[in-house]
């Protein structure tokens, strides 16, 4: 059951620059649980003591919505809200009244992207593939070719941290149907610096490099994709030069601390020994 059920923001308030934002919600469909625990890789990492975390911190702000559907959720909806709605058909025009986070996590993206104190370049809406092996990524068609070359940027480096993660999945449209998704319509949108992404993660396997046969998703592979997403902007933004004293920037889950001070998620729903499982991780070739 999932049980991540808070937003966070990180944010330096010591640099005087205009800041860089990256906007990620999920569970906009509630019956996808594995997005839960990838947001909750997300933000365990954000908060942690890492050194990779204390960069992005410093130089990254980061807004999260983890659950977009918590109604859905608490029925036990496969894909719509309390009022029967799928909400990622109606980020065109969200009703406060029928659709009430949706207007809300809008309003607060529109009024994010008029600051002028915050450059909002990256819109990721997470969800979880009933058909598909691994993690990849939908993104938008553009005319301009260097934007078509810039909005791959991202996925290639997740592919380079992620074991996980398949690039040759990940794919660029614009179908009809999904006009009313966010990343559609936040495509739309925002200004041409902003680059929008569904992240899909597979609900039961994913096949590594030279494997022969896929290995199961557990929570605790689900968290380790986000911790990767995360890490992944420390190399898109550069800011790899800025890790001090050659401190490792790999990540393993006893460097990730939660809030409650628990090491390895202990307390917050994926409870597991750190040794048993690195060599668990080991054995099926997946990178920490």
């Amino acid at each position: 059951m999932c049980r991540i059920v808070r937003s966070v923001t990180l944010a330096d308030h010591q640099s005087p620059k205009e800041k860089k934002l990256v906007f990620l919600t999920a569970r906009v469909h509630p019956g996808e649980s594995p997005a839960s625990f990838i947001c909750q890789g997300v933000i365990d990492f954000l908060v942690s003591q890492h050194p990779v975390a204390q960069i992005l911190r410093d130089h990254v702000i980061f807004k999260i919505v983890p659950m977009l559907n918590p109604d859905g959720v608490y029925l036990g909806n496969y894909r719509c809200s309390l009022m029967g709605f799928d909400l990622n058909r109606h980020w065109q025009d969200p009703s406060p009244w029928a659709h009430p986070t949706l207007h809300a996590v809008k309003q607060l993206i529109v009024q994010m992207n008029q600051d002028p104190r915050v450059s909002l370049e990256f819109y990721i809406d997470v969800h979880a593939h009933s058909t598909m092996l691994n993690g990849f990524m939908y993104g938008n068609v553009f005319e301009d070719e260097e934007r078509v070359q810039r909005q791959a940027v991202f996925p290639r480096l997740l592919c380079q941290n992620a074991p996980d993660f398949s690039f040759s999945n990940t794919s660029f449209n614009k179908d009809v149907v999904k006009a009313g998704t966010g990343r559609r319509f936040l495509g739309g949108l925002l200004d041409d610096s902003s680059y929008c992404y569904t992240l899909e993660v597979s609900f039961y396997s994913y096949m590594t490099a030279g494997s022969t046969a896929p290995v199961p998703y557990t929570e605790e592979t689900y968290t380790k994709l986000g911790r990767n997403v995360a890490r992944t902007f420390l190399d898109y933004y550069k800011l790899n030069n800025h890790i001090k004293d050659n401190r490792p920037t790999h990540i393993q889950s006893e460097d990730i601390i939660s809030p409650t001070g628990d090491r390895n998620n202990k307390g917050n729903g994926v409870s597991r020994d750190a040794a048993a499982d690195k060599e668990k991780d080991k054995s099926q070739g997946v990178r920490h």
